[in-house]
């Protein structure tokens, strides 16, 4: 019966899931020429003006405040 040491098979494991992992993380982020797409309207938080209308009207329905987001306020709202 022979034994066999998995020992170097598992350091180059180890050492190939580090290199891939750090490799891996190289190309995060925005290449300047991507950075048009992020400029166009319809990209933009608040481009559905109605669904914020909306959103705004339930949260300060639902929180007693009059405002929305945007002010501040208080109250439970059941009135």
């Amino acid at each position: 019966m022979t034994t066999v040491c998995y020992r170097p098979l598992v350091k180059i494991a180890v050492t190939f899931a580090i290199a891939s992992g750090l490799l891996g993380c190289s190309s995060l982020g925005v290449q300047p020429w991507e950075k048009d797409q992020f400029a166009r309207a319809d990209m933009a938080l608040n481009s559905e003006k109605l669904d914020l209308a909306l959103d705004d009207h339930i949260y300060f329905s639902k929180e007693g405040t009059s405002g929305g987001r945007s002010l501040a306020g208080g109250g439970c709202g059941c009135n």
